[in-house]
């Protein structure tokens, strides 16, 4: 067996006897979980990598139940949050990739995740919307709020004024998509 280690991840690499590459996966009970790490060792530990190699799944939703909380030690009572203080940290269940290689559990817990949902609302578009077409309520309609969206419409946009307000409400932040989602960021 050969081991080798590159900038990238830690991979390994098996020569059969025949002299042609063999590829298998290496188990937690053939290698990794009955041995003791060896920091000196060409293995990393599965919970250091970086996100890069793991596939990690959602944060769960728990709506607000504490005691489900308590019980699993991880969740969001609450997602979204207009400052990133006000927005909660859980853990999530994350898998190595299948061809990295790494010692120790390949499914764990990491924490750090915000508890964020996102929806189809990007804040640019919104704000266009409410430049150019603010005063037929366009803005209003994407975001999901159609009651108010429709007086705004009925009324050209409170003469002007309701069209204005809800321009500086978007930049300040105090309008927000209907359904509790956040923003979309731009990659």
């Amino acid at each position: 067996m050969l081991f080798f280690c590159s900038g990238i991840g830690i991979f390994l690499h098996a020569l059969s006897t025949s002299g042609v590459n063999a590829a298998f996966e290496v188990s937690c009970s053939q290698f990794s979980c009955s041995e003791a790490y060896d920091p000196l060792g060409p293995l990393v530990n599965c919970n250091f990598l970086p996100l890069e190699f793991l596939d990690c799944e959602d944060p769960i939703d728990l709506k607000g139940n504490a005691t489900a909380q308590e019980e699993l030690g991880y969740g969001c009572l609450k997602f979204g949050g207009q400052n990133y203080a006000d927005v909660e940290k859980t853990k999530v269940h994350c898998t190595v990739l299948g061809d990295i290689e790494c010692f120790g559990e390949r499914r764990f817990l990491r924490g750090g995740f915000p508890c964020i949902r996102y929806g189809n609302h990007y804040f640019l578009s919104t704000l266009l919307y409410s430049i150019f077409l603010g005063f037929l309520g366009l803005d209003r309609f994407c975001l999901g709020h159609t009651g108010t969206a429709v007086g705004k419409v009925l009324t050209l946009g409170g003469v002007g004024i309701w069209w204005m307000v809800d321009i500086i409400l978007l930049i300040t932040g105090g309008l927000q998509p209907e359904d509790g989602t956040n923003w979309v960021p731009y990659a």
